[in-house]
């Protein structure tokens, strides 16, 4: 049963082809039971797209266009579930409209102005970032791209542990908020800790404290703002997660 709610949650989160025979027997509302697992797919989608990124610099590609191509990888190995989340949100909260009529907006498909904003400067500070990191030896570098991934996926947690639904059972994200326990949210922590240690160093791990701080902080002005958390709200912490490590970084 572990292995298959393994390959059911890396099926969620990525586009890898995973068989579906190897996820079966996992109900979408069993989900949150893969949470522990978020740092180690965040391993995956960070180390492969780290891994594109120096293929293409160190052929001859250039730093500009390996960050590019880390960027884009990101997002084609998670069908950009987390980006639409981001965007979804920035529609929503900058709507000046009340709560009910934020989520409805949020629930809407279409791309508004905030999200496309909140996208361009998503993507851009990637990239800048990433830019900004190459002139760190190759493999640290990879670490460091791995290591973002790991951080933006294990800080999500603290969206979801203890925390309201604000669409009271509805969509993607209910399957996720309020329902994880303390000793899920503690050892998906750990995982992430562990993982971002080995790979790194304290340096790496002081980006990571940063990270889960200003992520604890969305939390409270999720909650404040929507009343509670949303599957949107979960795409969007991670991606400010990374984003907040890869600055982190740059600064010291």
């Amino acid at each position: 049963m572990k292995l298959h709610l393994f390959w059911a949650t890396l099926q969620f989160m990525t586009r890898l082809p995973i068989p579906k025979k190897w996820a079966t027997g996992v109900d979408f509302r069993q989900y949150w039971r893969g949470v522990p697992y978020f740092p180690l797919i965040g391993f995956i989608v960070g180390g492969l797209a780290g891994l594109v990124s120096l293929s293409i610099s160190q052929s001859g590609g250039g730093m500009y266009i390996g960050a590019m191509g880390y960027v884009l990888a990101l997002v084609l190995l998670t069908g950009g579930l987390h980006v639409d989340g981001l965007a979804d949100t920035c529609d929503g909260l900058f709507s000046s409209r009340q709560r009910k009529e934020m989520l409805e907006i949020m629930r809407d498909s279409r791309l508004g102005t905030y999200g496309g904003v909140g996208l361009i400067f998503c993507l851009a500070l990637k990239t800048f970032a990433v830019v900004e990191l190459s002139y760190h030896p190759p493999f640290y570098l990879l670490a460091l791209l791995t290591c973002a991934s790991i951080v933006g996926r294990t800080a999500v947690v603290l969206l979801m542990y203890a925390q309201r639904d604000a669409r009271e059972g509805e969509g993607m994200g209910s399957s996720y908020v309020g329902q994880i326990s303390f000793s899920a949210t503690t050892l998906t922590l750990l995982a992430g800790i562990v993982l971002v240690m080995v790979l790194g160093n304290w340096q790496t791990l002081s980006a990571m404290m940063v990270s889960l701080l200003v992520v604890y902080g969305l939390a409270l002005y999720f909650n404040y703002r929507l009343g509670g958390q949303t599957g949107d709200t979960l795409g969007a912490s991670i991606e400010v997660g990374e984003i907040v490590f890869l600055l982190a970084m740059i600064w010291q």
